[in-house]
Parts: structure tokens; C-alpha cells; sequence
């Protein structure tokens, strides 16, 4: 073999999709990427040998892909960014398994796992620890949980649809009261058939933990990596900003656990939070066969994730580094970790001492690097006027992070 066969990234337009593009190509591994919005910043990389420009949420991406299989000289590693990627990759698997090596469970498993409804009823009868969770298919549903939750709780829907990004940015609400729930569930209502509402976990930001993991064909863990969030934007009820990596058994534990038990293959994702005032641990949310915002915190830490996916599809030697060592290392998303440290401080939260402190030791920006500034470059101008939450930017809440399907309490990646 003259090269190394191409890794067609899928969402360069979001922050884990120019993580990815960097990691695979630091490894020697060509990478073509795909993108819904081609102007994005992200997509200003120059780690990528093409770009292609095609809409990634329809069967339009599955066209584009098989048209590019014929032309590549190996089979090609299929790296989906996005939840709703994953969802067409594996209801057209067997379109494009000729030319492409695709890391995804059975279908059924993944329409389980990407579905919150399908998680959460599945979780509920494995008996995984899940926060107190409501499905509702109308007022009355939205009524009965009522009385039921504990407040403040947390509503979103169980698939992150085209209609509710049209309406809005947010990603879940967490809302304060009775009242509150009732009225946002009325708003909400007409994005989606389904909602659903859970208990809010009480605890920082610094209380939600992760394991990025990658599981092969025989439903083994070749590498598991731990990481919790210190701050996320938005604050509460966003995505990580601000990581680190840790130890944490119990996260470890509950997500080989709900791997193993459904013959899981591929990249895998659990995000967890700890409640303050029990130390329980309660399953937010799973994301599948993708990398996430926090697999780079991995590579960086010398823990080859990504890699490691790559090198077992394509049948070269895994990487040595899959072994975590726990060295605390982290990673920094630096223009949203300076929105989220703005309002802890206009909340008297965190003093500017305390914000040096915090990111004492970052190694690693999601979008700054010295070999390729554009991205970065194209992140500033086009924020400009806006890093303290001024005046909104033009592109979607989506483009700006990997869009999972849904985030939780308690939130994702």
C-alpha cells in the first residue's frame, strides 16, 4: 500500500469535524472533508487534501459519497461528525460498503442509542442510573409530569429536528417551576411530536464527566478515555468549553456497561453528571459512532482515539498510547471559555485570579494552531463585537458545535 487510504471526515462545518480533520491528517492519514456550510470557519483548514460541499442532513450526502467511492484507491474510513450523520451512514450502509469501512453497531442499535426516547426506555429496563425522565405527546403528558418532577427540570426533544433548529439555538430549557414548564412545553410543542422533560441534576459545570471510548468488531474496548467539563457555553445547559482530563471509576464502569450489553461497535460517547448533594452518577446521554468535542482532549493526552478506530478498520498496527495515564491535561475553546468565564464573573462567581487558575496548563485550543491559523483568523473577525455576548453572529448554534441529536442536563460534548 503506496498510502495510507483516505478518511472522509463528514461535518467539517463544527468545531469536532476540524478536530478530527487535524488528528487523522497529524497521523499521516489523507483526509477529504465534507461540509453542509462551506463558508465556515472551520472550513478555512488546510489539513485537508478536498473539500466537498454537499448537505449532510438528507440522502444527499449518500449520493456524494457514492460517487466519490469509485474514485479513491483504497477503501476509504468514514468519520461522521454529526448525530444526524450517523443516522443516514447507517440506514445506507449497504450502499457504501463497497468502497468504505463504516465503525457502527446494528442498525437497530444504532436507532436505539441516537434516539432519546429509544435510550431512555432502554436505559430505564437495563437498570442504568438515569435522571427521573418524562416522554410527552401532548398537554396532557405535559401535565401529569408536572406534578411529578422535581423542579428546576430540564425540556428538549428526544431528536434535535430541521424544525426546532429553525426556531431555535437552544439546545435544551431548564426551567425553574411549574409554571415555566407548562408554558415552555406549549411554545416548544409545535417544533416537535415528542418532547421530553427530566429532573435537573444539581451541580456545576465541573460536575459532568465523559468517557470517549472506541469498541471494535467483537464488542471489545480497544481505548476508553475520561474527561470532565470545568465550564461549558452556555453555561449550565451547553458544550464544553473547558475540559480536563480525570479518573472516575464509576463513569467508566456505567459506560463499558451500557456498551457491552448491546454489542456495541465503534466510537462511543457517555456523558454523566454527578449529583452534589447524593455523589450519585446519572447517564445524560450517549453519542455514537462519532468523535465528540472532548475526543481531542484525548489526543492530546497521547491517547491515539481516533487513531485507533482508523488503524483497526484499515487493518494497520494499533497505536501503542491506548492505555490512559491520567495526567490532567486539558483542553480550551478559548473564545467561548471567555464568554462562559464572563458571566461566572458578572455573577460573582469567579474572580480573574480564579480564571488564570482554571486554565493553568491548557495544552490544547479547539480551533488555534500555529500550523493552521485560518480557522482561528475566520472564528475571531467573525466574532468580533460579540465575545461578550454582543450581537449575534450569522451563522447557526449548530454549525458552531458538533449538533448532537439532543443535550442534556445537563448537556453534551
Amino acid at each position: 500500500m503506496d498510502k495510507k487510504p483516505h478518511a472522509i471526515v463528514i461535518g467539517l462545518d463544527c468545531i469536532t469535524g476540524l478536530q478530527s480533520a487535524r488528528i487523522l491528517a497529524k497521523h499521516g492519514v489523507p483526509v477529504i472533508a465534507i461540509a453542509r456550510d462551506r463558508e465556515h470557519y472551520c472550513c478555512q483548514t488546510n489539513v485537508c487534501e478536498r473539500i466537498i460541499t454537499a448537505d449532510t442532513k438528507s440522502e444527499a450526502l449518500i449520493e456524494v459519497l457514492e460517487q466519490l467511492g469509485p474514485q479513491l484507491p483504497h477503501k476509504a474510513v468514514l468519520m461522521p461528525c454529526t448525530d444526524l450523520s450517523v443516522l443516514l451512514l447507517s440506514r445506507f450502509r449497504d450502499r457504501l460498503r463497497p468502497w468504505y469501512h463504516l465503525a457502527l453497531p446494528a442498525n437497530q442499535v444504532v436507532e436505539t442509542l441516537i434516539d432519546k426516547i429509544g435510550f431512555y426506555t432502554y436505559a430505564a429496563q437495563a437498570g442504568l442510573p438515569i435522571p427521573n425522565t418524562f416522554f410527552l405527546h401532548n398537554r396532557e403528558d405535559a401535565e401529569q409530569a408536572a406534578g411529578q418532577l422535581n423542579y428546576p427540570c430540564i425540556l428538549k426533544p428526544p431528536i434535535k429536528s430541521n424544525e426546532w433548529e429553525r426556531n431555535t439555538n437552544k439546545k435544551v430549557f431548564k426551567l425553574a417551576n411549574r409554571a415555566e414548564f407548562i408554558e415552555c412545553y406549549q411554545r416548544c410543542a409545535l417544533w416537535a411530536e415528542v418532547l421530553m422533560v427530566q429532573d435537573w441534576i444539581e451541580g456545576t459545570d465541573a460536575s459532568l464527566y465523559s468517557c470517549n471510548c472506541y469498541f471494535n468488531d467483537q464488542n471489545q474496548p480497544l481505548v476508553t478515555f475520561i474527561a470532565r467539563k470545568l465550564r461549558q457555553w452556555p453555561p449550565e445547559v451547553g458544550t464544553s468549553c473547558l475540559g480536563e482530563e480525570v479518573r472516575n471509576d464509576e463513569v467508566l464502569e456505567a459506560s463499558l456497561r451500557l456498551f457491552k450489553g448491546v454489542n456495541y461497535h465503534g466510537l462511543g460517547y457517555v456523558e454523566m453528571k454527578r449529583d452534589e448533594r447524593t455523589g450519585k452518577h446519572y447517564i445524560i446521554e450517549p453519542n455514537i459512532g462519532r468523535p465528540t468535542g472532548r475526543s481531542a482532549i484525548a489526543e492530546f493526552s497521547k491517547i491515539e482515539l481516533l487513531y485507533t478506530m482508523y488503524s483497526d478498520l484499515t487493518g494497520l498496527p494499533l497505536p501503542a498510547n491506548r492505555q490512559q495515564k491520567y495526567k490532567g491535561t486539558k483542553w480550551i475553546y478559548l473564545r467561548r471559555d471567555l464568554q462562559s468565564a464572563f458571566y461566572y464573573w458578572r455573577k460573582g462567581q469567579l474572580s480573574f485570579g480564579g480564571w488564570v487558575k482554571s486554565v493553568w496548563g491548557v495544552r490544547q485550543d479547539a480551533v488555534f494552531s500555529w500550523r493552521d491559523l485560518k480557522p482561528f483568523l475566520a472564528d475571531l473577525g467573525g466574532s468580533a463585537g460579540s465575545i461578550f455576548g454582543g450581537r449575534k453572529r450569522k451563522q447557526t448554534a449548530s454549525s458552531e458545535v458538533e449538533p448532537p441529536v439532543s443535550a442534556g442536563n445537563n448537556a453534551s460534548a
